[in-house]
Order: C-alpha cells, then sequence, then structure tokens
C-alpha cells in the first residue's frame, strides 16, 4: 500500500488562475454519526432533535469541522489534486447546513505564486437552497513533480 507509486494531483506548472472545481454532497445520518463517533463529540445542536428545537438553528446542523473535510478532501482529490496541502485557510459559515442537506462546494483558483510555491483557492458551498452555508479563501501548496530517484550511485563505495 504504501510503497506503490499514487498519482499526483496537477502540479504549479499545470495550474492557471480560474481553474474550478465542484462537488455536490448529500449530508446522511451516517455521515454525521461517523464524525461523531470519530471526534467523539457530542454537542446536542449536530444531534438532539429536541435541544435543536430550541436554539435559533431550530433543528439539527451538521458540523462545521464537517463542511472544513469536505473542502480538505477536495483540495487534496481535485484541485489540484493528490499531494497538495492545505497552508492556510480562512473560513467562515454564515448559515447552517441542516441534516440531509446537500452541500454544493465550488474550489476557485484565485492567484499563483511561483517562486513560494503556493496557491490562492477561493472556496464557496452552499446548501440546496441556494444559501452561503461556507465561504473563504485557502492557500495550498501543490503537489510536487516526481523526481527520479537513483539508489545505485555509491552502493558499492564501502566494498
Amino acid at each position: 500500500m504504501f510503497t506503490k507509486k499514487r498519482k499526483i494531483g496537477r502540479t504549479i506548472s499545470q495550474l492557471k488562475p480560474g481553474d474550478e472545481y465542484n462537488s455536490e454532497k448529500k449530508v446522511e445520518d451516517k455521515d454525521i454519526l461517523l464524525y461523531l463517533g470519530f471526534t467523539n463529540d457530542a454537542n446536542p445542536v449536530y444531534i438532539q432533535h429536541d435541544y435543536a428545537s430550541r436554539t435559533p438553528f431550530q433543528k439539527p446542523i451538521v458540523p462545521h469541522i464537517m463542511l472544513n473535510g469536505y473542502i480538505s478532501s477536495a483540495v487534496s482529490m481535485h484541485l489540484p489534486g493528490p499531494g497538495s496541502v492545505i497552508l492556510d485557510q480562512n473560513l467562515s459559515f454564515p448559515k447552517p447546513l441542516y441534516h440531509y442537506g446537500t452541500l454544493k462546494l465550488k474550489l476557485t483558483l484565485e492567484k499563483i505564486e511561483q517562486k513560494e510555491h503556493r496557491v490562492s483557492i477561493s472556496v464557496h458551498g452552499r446548501d440546496e437552497y441556494d444559501d452561503t452555508v461556507v465561504k473563504g479563501s485557502l492557500t495550498v501548496c501543490p503537489p510536487y513533480p516526481w523526481k527520479p530517484v537513483t539508489h545505485d550511485t555509491g552502493t558499492f563505495e564501502n566494498f
């Protein structure tokens, strides 16, 4: 698993301002329960209908960090893709995404900084009613190109 060479995403030379990635994800109970079980986060606003009904949200909401996870996955799997690392993020959550809601995520490459080997990506996430549920920006280090490595140089120096 760890020795197989994996495909990398687009390197900095393959990217251009305006590149986009769009996706849609319907958030089901199983997704929320897996997240809550993994993190041991038992916030009642995420899982208890009776509690959530007494808050301004009126019903259980999707944890914001789950939305962040979907964004991180979009970066590391699609734009720029495998080998990418998020260096900085600035996200806000103007409205909640509710259970059984659909996250429509759009990432747009805004700026390329060749010398620093990083790109700026804007994030816009909407729900099924086109209300903004997450927005912001990311600074991402795109994957570095593969460089062939030879292991035979100097192998027998001591013999």
